[in-house]
């Protein structure tokens, strides 16, 4: 068998709500397993939280998350932001408007100065990701800096 590596978030009582959120953004399919199945909590209150949970996507993706039992601490930060990158701008772009919904943009998607469109931003559920689109040598040649990838999206 091969190796992975996958993101792996931590939610406290929102694992279950941030996967479906997931999955109206890429797609795919969510399996999850509670407390409760494994009877891995003693306390009662946390029987339908979420142990673990992965959404798998058509495009071969995969996040894992989980809800942290109140016994245990909660780490209120981290240095892990989520990456998305590919040449299909259609479908790029699509995702950082979904995951933006509710969010914060702390760099908007607009070209970068290596030509490529780049952007980053905190969802709703506090989880940072950076979406990097592919540009193309001309791209790169006549880059600014300052054109929004939105400019050439047509819906």
């Amino acid at each position: 068998m091969s190796s992975r590596l996958n993101p792996y978030l931590g939610f406290r009582d929102t694992a279950r709500e941030a996967m479906d959120f997931y999955q109206s953004v890429f797609g795919g399919e969510i399996t999850r397993s509670t407390f409760g199945e494994f009877n891995a909590s003693d306390d009662p209150a946390e029987k339908d939280k979420i142990m673990h949970s992965e959404l798998t996507t058509t495009s071969g993706f995969s996040l894992m998350a989980s809800d942290t039992p109140s016994s245990m601490e909660l780490p209120t930060s981290s240095s892990v932001t989520v990456s998305l990158s590919g040449d299909d701008e259609a479908e790029l772009t699509g995702y950082w408007e979904k995951l933006l919904e509710g969010g914060t943009a702390t760099r908007s998607l607009s070209k970068a100065p290596w030509g490529d469109s780049f952007g980053m931003l905190v969802d709703k559920l506090g989880t940072s990701w950076m979406v990097n689109i592919a540009g193309t040598t001309a791209d790169a040649a006549s880059s600014s800096g300052t054109k929004s990838v939105r400019d050439d999206v047509t819906r």
